[in-house]
């Protein structure tokens, strides 16, 4: 099965990093990646630009820039990992830098 664990940041949280926390951050995900190959488990991910970048669209009105729900968190970005069940996709996000949170999301098949 595949599941997607979408990462959560504060709002504005990439703006106001320093280029050390951003170069840190970005060696976790690194350390994630090595973890899954060496796990042998697929998958892919992104980072997303921030929310402010978006813009949404809704039946019936026009498009809106901004992401499509506005929270206090945003998404910042995804893997696709390929795992037995949702233990196994838990037990992998448990690994993966956190940010403001993970949500583990099955994808249809």
């Amino acid at each position: 099965m595949k599941f997607a664990l979408l990462l959560f940041d504060q709002e504005g949280y990439w703006e106001s990093v320093s280029r050390e926390e951003m170069g840190a951050a970005v060696a976790e995900h690194q350390a994630f990646a090595v973890h899954l190959r060496e796990r042998g488990v697929p998958f892919f991910g992104e980072a997303f630009k921030p929310g402010a970048a978006a813009r949404t669209l809704r039946p019936g009105r026009a498009a809106a820039d901004g992401p499509f729900v506005a929270l206090r968190q945003e998404l910042a970005g995804f893997y696709v990992v390929e795992c037995a069940d949702l233990d196994e996709a838990e037990e992998i996000a448990a690994r993966c830098p956190m940010g403001a949170g993970v949500e583990i999301r099955p994808i249809w098949g």
